[in-house]
């Protein structure tokens, strides 16, 4: 390998001066450094240091006398069946979760790209309001919606129907958990897939009309692959959404009954109430792990067709 070295009138190598734009750039970049370094990489670094060992609430005066576990603790959690169970429940979040979303999104994105032209902006906007809603207010209302004298067991009294105990029963909690969190996300579902359809040419879309492809066609033989790269972006976030959900079973149910509803993430949280930090620790990590193969699964199996 061949270097171009410069030299001076006398005949010396020359010495290549930094730009001077270079310390004006690392200068700008120091604050988000610092944030990054204090909030990020250190308490990352600390957790799983704090995995491997045997740390309780108790030994928060004593920090550095704790025992050195291993992976002590991952083992325990893998053979813990609540914690199975929360991985299975997570699992279920996201089959279930993030089609439906997704479905529910693209048709409306699909509404709102051709079918209404009036008012587009308002529709787009209340569409997009659960996203932005305080997600507290919104649970007590569906909680008092879903209660055993709420607003939807009086609309099956009226109908004829006996409401069963919606949030106290354990095959009647989960879905409508995930209902939750879909009526929470779809909007951002909608607004990605918006983007993804108004980038699409509409020369392209007029040529295959002339010659004969009707809209059905037209949608799955031309609109649906060039939009795959959105596909491809709101298919993880979503997918990460539902593996890291926390707020919706915590606030409706609290992760029961008996566990039914509970995720990796409300797990997490409720070892780490119960002073078992090494115990919670490990769990964040597993949790991280399993959110990196499913992202790394859906970037290999979706890259290849976009």
């Amino acid at each position: 390998m061949a270097f171009a070295v410069q030299l001076n009138k006398t005949g010396a190598p020359r010495t290549r001066r930094r730009p001077a734009h270079t310390g004006i750039a690392w200068l700008f970049l120091a604050p988000f450094a610092v944030i990054f370094v204090v909030f990020s990489a250190i308490p990352i670094i600390s957790s799983l240091a704090i995995s491997v060992t045997d740390m309780r609430s108790a030994d928060l005066q004593t920090p550095f006398g704790v025992n050195f576990a291993g992976l002590e603790n991952y083992v325990a959690l893998l053979s813990d069946g609540n914690f199975v169970r929360a991985i299975l429940n997570t699992l279920l979040f996201v089959v279930v979760g993030v089609p439906v979303t997704m479905a529910v999104g693209f048709a409306l994105a699909l509404v709102l790209n051709s079918g209404i032209r009036r008012f587009r902006s308002v529709f787009r906007g209340l569409f997009y309001a659960p996203v932005v809603t305080n997600i507290v207010s919104v649970a007590l209302i569906w909680q008092y919606a879903f209660n055993q004298n709420g607003t939807v067991n009086e609309v099956l009294a009226n109908l004829g129907f006996a409401g069963p105990n919606w949030l106290g029963d354990e095959n009647l909690a989960m879905p409508v958990v995930i209902l939750l969190g879909i009526w929470r996300n779809f909007g951002t579902a909608m607004l990605l897939f918006l983007a993804g359809l108004q980038s699409v040419p509409e020369d392209v879309q007029e040529a295959a009309a002339l010659d004969g492809a009707g809209p059905w066609r037209r949608l799955w033989s031309m609109t649906i692959p060039l939009i795959m790269p959105t596909t491809l972006l709101v298919s993880v976030l979503l997918s990460v959404f539902f593996l890291q959900v926390f707020d919706e079973p915590y606030l409706l149910t609290n992760g029961g009954p008996l566990g039914s509803t509970e995720s990796m993430a409300l797990f997490t949280y409720h070892q780490f109430g119960f002073g078992n930090f090494g115990v919670s620790s490990a769990a964040s990590f597993i949790l991280l792990l399993i959110v990196a193969a499913v992202s790394a699964l859906q970037f290999r199996l979706l890259r290849s067709r976009s």
